[in-house]
């Protein structure tokens, strides 16, 4: 698991560092209007959008609680792949060195309480 440890650090190390470098540029607010009317723009709006829920699907299979699974939700659509990486990088650091990608993919069994 190792290798995707470092794959979403990454995306997270990277997309922090872009978001921070761009809004010191310019607010997201002040961009022009040619840029957000732009059907290019707009397409890869929708793109990224669809793909976040995409990612969300997995997500809420695999959380069992429905205030974790609005909460995700929120942050992804807020923040999108930063979130999505925190997320990876949480269910990544749960399992055990021996896991498989199917305990990482799989949701987590519950334990009947005692």
């Amino acid at each position: 698991m190792l290798p995707l440890r470092l794959a979403a650090a990454f995306v997270l190390i990277a997309m922090l560092a872009v978001t921070t470098w761009a809004s010191l540029q310019i607010p997201l607010w002040k961009s022009p209007s040619e840029v957000l009317t732009h059907p290019w723009f707009i397409a890869t709006l929708f793109d990224t959008y669809l793909a976040f829920l995409t990612f969300y699907v997995w997500l809420a299979y695999k959380e069992t609680s429905n205030l974790a699974r609005v909460a995700w939700l929120v942050a992804i659509l807020l923040l999108g792949n930063i979130a999505m990486a925190i997320y990876l990088l949480r269910e990544l650091f749960r399992l055990p060195a021996s896991a498989t990608m199917e305990d990482l993919l799989l949701r987590r069994e519950l334990k009947p309480a005692a």
